[in-house]
């Protein structure tokens, strides 16, 4: 998998990089989730349920000094251009909940594309992870269908003709609407005009879309997966 254009003051490191950064201390009301122990209990419930897929890639970024934490779990079934995406984060300053999405991300570019919600744990409680296992089943299970609905939506995109005016115009859009940052939009523009992938020179919808995502990686991880959804939502 190729690297993530992260944002600023993240950096992006290895699975087992996850457990060197120290744990808050657990109160009466506050029970924190280790990045690395989320990670392994999500591996093994996608291994239990995803049957007929594969892990063929892991993506870990970190910022705030390793205090929120953003990821990408890739799945292939047999040859596919696009593999069943789990993104999630989580956080040790409370700066947002344990959160994860189904969806897809592009083999040969790593974008992603996410669909539906968020499923969100609101509370970090005393039984904190018999709530986030319960959450993690049901959104897992429920992933072969968001799979699906992006597999269908990319071969929709893919016949809608996208021409230079349809490009500029949807970009303004994309960020009068704030889903693009002012320093997201040269991103998308150059990879438009001058994709770095043989595969996006076609001019589609599904091209620009793909764009669009390059332009994402950059996003804060307690932004990114409601930015993919909601050009999703758009597109």
């Amino acid at each position: 998998m190729e690297g993530m254009m992260l944002h600023r003051g993240a950096i992006e490191v290895k699975r087992h990089d996850l457990d060197l950064i120290e744990l808050p201390e657990e109160t009466e009301s506050y029970q924190p989730v280790s990045h690395y122990q989320l990670t392994d209990r999500l591996l093994t419930i996608s291994r239990d349920i995803l049957t007929d897929y594969c892990l063929v890639g892991e993506k870990y970024a970190l910022a705030r000094q390793g205090q929120q934490m953003f990821a990408m779990l890739q799945f292939k079934k047999e040859e596919a251009d696009l593999g069943l995406c789990i993104a999630y984060r989580n956080s040790y300053d409370r700066s947002m909940s344990v959160g994860m999405a189904i969806g897809a991300s592009v083999f040969i570019c790593d974008n992603l594309a996410l669909t539906g919600d968020i499923a969100v744990m609101r509370k970090h409680t005393k039984n904190v992870w018999t709530t986030l296992e319960d959450l993690a089943i049901s959104t897992i299970y429920r992933s072969k269908k968001n799979y699906r609905t992006i597999q269908v939506a990319a071969d929709r995109m893919g016949e809608i003709p996208f021409s230079d005016a349809d490009a500029f115009s949807t970009l303004g859009i994309l960020f009068g609407q704030d889903i693009l940052s002012p320093r997201q939009i040269p991103v998308v523009r150059d990879e438009w005009l001058r994709p770095r992938h043989e595969v996006f020179r076609d001019r589609s919808a599904w091209s620009f879309y793909n764009a669009c995502t390059e332009a994402l990686k950059s996003c804060p991880p307690n932004a990114i997966m409601e930015k993919h959804i909601r050009l999703h939502d758009e597109m």
